[in-house]
């Protein structure tokens, strides 16, 4: 399996080009321009007898009760027993510049004990953002994302049935304050820091505009004056800038993830000589209980006695074999390949090379 996967991660990299191109866009956030987390508590009403109960869940007839009183019902001392109803948080992110009537799409989750949110519909409930005022109105059928079957002696349950979204669900009723035409400096943050990819992001900007408009702050930020770029506003000078084309530089990098067994790496990553030395033991304990009888029509109990068998296996291993230096991806690939092992082992001769000093990258272990 390992040899399949780092073999076609070969075939891979040999059919694209040497250094990808990526647009400036996918590489940097323009400050400023970010979206807003929004949250709400509200009730789904329309169950099929799915909701919260409600003496494990008193917050449901809580907020049940105060939607009631606000439409001019009065429930003061009654006693709700329904399963038609379940409590929810919703939430949501606002985008930059969303105005006032734009939808935004919701999220609602179970917090009590029902056990699907099938075929009910959100009641009207506000989505307030950190500062605590409200953007939004959230309300609709809500979509679930699984669903359930129980019977009497059997319950089926595919995907979360406890969870869904409201495509365009909400109402945006605030928005939030900022002035992108008032500035006169926009900084772009990298999304992974690199020295070497925001130096070629200040040339390629310069290179646009030919003259020195963008300057490298540090590793994760290149600052760009709009006055310079000749742009009426700054949303001119960055629609002209953030389709060009860069080649981020990164740091050599091995990701490991242990439940899957796959293993990615990048382009630079390299390997020193070394010799390796892969096996193990296999501890195999199995019960086999006896039972012991008395004969028909004889006095007597009948008796379990345990019996126990323990072994211990060593696997055979991979003998010392040497893992020559490498200068590319591709001699990376052929060394390990030639150890002949599994991914799980593939695994721990990674991490053991990593700490012997050989394996020149990051190694991420998920």
């Amino acid at each position: 399996m390992i040899r399949r996967l780092l073999t076609g991660l070969l075939v891979l990299l040999l059919a694209l080009p040497a250094a990808a191109q990526v647009r400036l866009k996918d590489l940097v956030e323009f400050d400023g321009v970010r979206g807003n987390d929004l949250i709400g508590y509200g009730l789904v009403v329309g169950l099929n007898g799915t909701g919260d109960g409600i003496r494990n869940s008193p917050f449901t007839e809580d907020i049940m009760a105060n939607i009631l009183e606000r439409l001019g019902v009065n429930v003061a001392g009654e006693q709700f027993r329904p399963r038609n109803v379940a409590a929810v948080l919703v939430t949501a992110t606002l985008p930059p510049f969303a105005r006032a009537g734009s939808r935004l799409d919701v999220t609602v989750s179970a917090i009590g004990d029902a056990s699907s949110l099938f075929g009910g519909t959100l009641v009207m409930t506000p989505l307030n953002g950190a500062d605590g005022q409200i953007y939004a109105v959230a309300q609709g059928a809500v979509i679930a994302g699984g669903v359930s079957a129980r019977g009497q002696a059997a319950e089926i349950v595919q995907g979360v049935p406890t969870g869904g979204s409201i495509p365009g669900g909400a109402r945006v009723e605030r928005e939030v304050e900022f002035e992108l035409a008032s500035l006169s400096r926009v900084r772009l943050a990298l999304r992974e820091a690199d020295f070497t990819t925001a130096l070629r992001i200040e040339t390629v900007v310069n290179n646009e505009f030919g003259q020195a408009v963008a300057v490298m702050q540090d590793a994760g930020t290149v600052v760009v004056d709009i006055g310079r770029t000749g742009m009426p506003t700054p949303a001119h000078a960055l629609s002209r800038i953030e389709n060009l084309a860069i080649t981020p530089g990164a740091r050599a990098r091995v990701v490991v993830d242990q439940r899957s067994g796959t293993i990615v790496m990048g382009e630079d990553v390299r390997i020193s000589r070394v010799a390796v030395a892969q096996g193990g033991l296999t501890l195999r304990v199995e019960e086999q209980p006896l039972v012991s009888q008395p004969n028909p029509f004889a006095e007597g109990e009948t008796v379990v006695v345990p019996r126990t068998y323990a072994e211990i296996e060593r696997a055979p291993g991979t003998g010392l074999a040497e893992v020559t230096g490498a200068t590319s991806l591709a001699e990376v690939v052929a060394g390990l390949n030639a150890l002949g092992v599994g991914p799980r082992e593939m695994i721990d001769i990674l991490n053991t090379i990593s700490a012997a000093g050989a394996l020149h990258a990051d190694l991420v272990v998920r």
